[in-house]
Parts: structure tokens; sequence; C-alpha cells
């Protein structure tokens, strides 16, 4: 699957354009593609996020919510999930579900595990369990090299 990714095209949350590639340049990227709207995502998905972003500290979290009609994201809707009303790690939009599309996404939530050589090492739909474990041997094997999956 190590597919290398030239670009993520998103806004952040003062509508101003950013690549995550060029942006996080040479790091570990987990990606979490979510909706405000998606209960898996606010209820288990990004609070994993939030997990990960502690248990790996080499790591960049990123999070991108995918905008979809009449289920767009703004600043205040994205920190409005979040109970301290502050985004614990960079959140982004993806404008017309555009990033999703480009990484085939099968639903929210999907996670993009990148290399710091900036390939796609895994993409992993889901919030429960099976998801949550295929993800944590992911990392553990891409932070910690052991590539026996």
């Amino acid at each position: 699957m190590n597919t290398l990714i030239q670009h993520i095209p998103v806004i952040d949350l003062d509508r101003e354009p950013v690549d995550l590639i060029s942006a996080y340049r040479n790091k570990i990227l987990l990606i979490i593609i979510y909706n405000n709207d998606c209960l898996g995502c606010t209820g288990r998905a990004i609070p994993l996020a939030y997990e990960f972003q502690q248990t790996f500290p080499s790591i960049q979290v990123i999070g991108i919510h995918a905008d979809f009609k009449n289920r767009e994201g703004n600043k205040d809707t994205i920190k409005a999930v979040f109970t301290s009303g502050e985004v614990p790690f960079p959140i982004y939009i993806d404008q017309h579900h555009k990033v999703f599309d480009q990484f085939n996404a099968e639903g929210t939530p999907q996670w993009l595990l990148i290399s710091e050589q900036g390939e796609l090492f895994r993409s992993i739909f889901g919030s429960q369990d099976n998801a949550q474990n295929r993800l944590h041997y992911a990392l553990e094997s891409l932070v910690h090299g052991d590539d026996t999956n």
C-alpha cells in the first residue's frame, strides 16, 4: 500500500489553504478524516486520536473535517465538539470532501497513517475495537520500525 502522497490540500480553521504534506514534512502523520455529525467520530475516534497523540509523542495527529452537503464545518462548529472549546490537535477542513475522495474513504472516521517519507502506510476505516486494534498495531509498527503485519 505504500503510495507516495504528493499533496493533501485543505483549509485551516481561518479558511487559509494548507498542504499538509508540505506543512508537516518529515513527520509521521496520523490523520483522522471525520465529520461532526458522525457520532462514532466525535464519541470514539476523536478521543482515540487524542489518546494516540499522548501514547506516541513522535507522531503528528491531525484532524480533517470532511464537508458534505448540509454537513459543513466551520471554526465554531468544529471547536464546539470539544468540551474545552479548544482543539487538542490541528484540525483542518476538507471542502467538498475532496481529500475524503482522494483517499477513497469508506466513510467517517477514516484513518490515514503516513510515514516520514510521505508514503501512505495504512488506511483504516472505523472507530470500533477491530479498527482501533489495527490502528494501534500499525502505529507501533511504523513508529518502532517493526513491519511484521
